[in-house]
């Protein structure tokens, strides 16, 4: 599918487009916010780590401090967008061409281990134009199986402990992704957490348009939607964290006082490395992590574009 011209439009600065995303994405997470019911952790917990020699973070009971996790490849192995490809796909709602692409995307993002704009927006682009006329509750309802399906097996345990230590202290957590914020929300729930940051997708009278509000919440539009939403909430960035493995999120990262890189790509490592970041890696090998043949491997063309993926990737070492 080519791309389609309303997604790059040229008569608003990409700053303000940046704006009207993330203000857009912090909307619709207040509106998602699931309730709190999640459990504090005690002043018990905070003084043994103090007596182990840990800075006592997540500070419990701090209700100005929130957590910001990017999704892919971050909190879940992989891009969501290209899991819910497949799910769409296995619904009929495209054809085999597409679930070709999907999954030659999918290869590649888990071969290079970094987010590809380009392939990314043209992600976007054909899960724009395959949900148009469809009707968010339907979408909704079949996301929540293709979580089941593809997602919840690749959530990564040691992400997933960190998020759950700002839960136990009593702290709120959000995902921020450039996925769909109805997919973003789906899986925020799924964990336990308090909502979800996403792209979000225009609909009139509950059916989507296939136009963005604003543009995807990728890069600088992430950073946008954790301030607007920071300051709808009243939260206190300097005592905020935020975790990700993308170069694409330091601006999102730097907003906080508490900034983590997980799995991250060479150049967060190296951007964290001189800011003395923390950082945090759960892939067994960075090598085996980056070379995996998509699920959707069954599909003959697939092969071959991941043989021809990791030669490409063996020239560019």
């Amino acid at each position: 599918m080519a791309a389609l011209g309303w997604l790059t439009p040229r008569r608003r600065p990409s700053t303000a487009r940046s704006v009207l995303a993330g203000e857009a994405a912090a909307e619709a997470a207040r509106k998602s916010t699931l309730p709190d019911d999640q459990s504090p952790g005690t002043e018990q917990e905070a003084a043994a780590k103090a007596e182990a020699g840990e800075a006592p973070f997540p500070v419990v009971g701090d209700d100005r401090a929130a957590a910001f996790f990017d999704l892919d490849n971050t909190v879940m192995q992989g891009a969501a967008i290209f899991h819910f490809g497949r799910g769409l796909y296995k619904r009929k709602f495209f054809q085999r061409r597409e679930l070709t692409r999907f999954a030659w995307q999918q290869a590649w993002f888990r071969l290079a281990g970094v987010e590809d704009p380009e392939h990314m927006q043209d992600a976007r682009d054909s899960a724009l134009s395959i949900v148009k006329g469809h009707r968010v509750s339907e979408l909704m309802s079949i996301g929540e199986e293709i979580y089941d399906e593809y997602m919840a097996d690749r959530i990564w345990p040691g992400t997933r402990a960190l998020a759950q230590a700002h839960l136990d202290a009593g702290q709120r957590v959000w995902l921020v992704t450039a996925a769909p914020v109805e997919t973003a929300t789906i899986i925020a729930r799924r964990l336990g957490l308090t909502g979800a940051l996403g792209t979000v997708a225009e609909s009139v009278g509950g059916v989507y348009t296939g136009r963005l509000v604003g543009e995807p919440l990728h890069g600088p539009a992430k950073a946008e939607a954790v301030r607007a939403l920071a300051a709808a909430e009243g939260l206190d960035l300097d005592r905020c964290a935020a975790y990700s493995d993308s170069h694409n999120d330091i601006p999102m990262l730097s907003l906080v006082g508490h900034p983590y890189a997980i799995n991250p790509d060479a150049k967060l490592r190296k951007h964290a490395r001189a800011l003395d970041w923390r950082l945090r890696d759960y892939r067994t090998g960075r090598k085996a992590a980056k070379v995996g043949i998509p699920a959707a491997a069954g599909v003959g063309a697939i092969a071959g574009g991941t043989a021809a993926a990791v030669a490409l990737h063996r020239r560019r070492r």
